[in-house]
């Protein structure tokens, strides 16, 4: 099962590209680096931990 790249930040909408330094907890919520360190990097959905994404290259599997 793949990782679903999500494209938006749950908190503040702001637009994410795959090579974006992006934060994920292990349900896949998705963040924007700005708002991960604006919770402490703690998933307000789960409160488990949140992560760097990896980064992908801009291409289709």
């Amino acid at each position: 099962m793949a990782l679903e790249m999500k494209t938006a930040c749950e908190k503040c909408g702001a637009e994410l590209g795959p090579r974006d330094q992006v934060y994920i907890c292990s349900y896949e919520c998705t963040f924007c680096a700005n708002c991960a360190e604006s919770l402490n990097t703690v998933c307000p959905n789960y409160n488990g931990e949140l992560v760097v994404r990896p980064r992908r290259e801009n291409k289709e599997l």
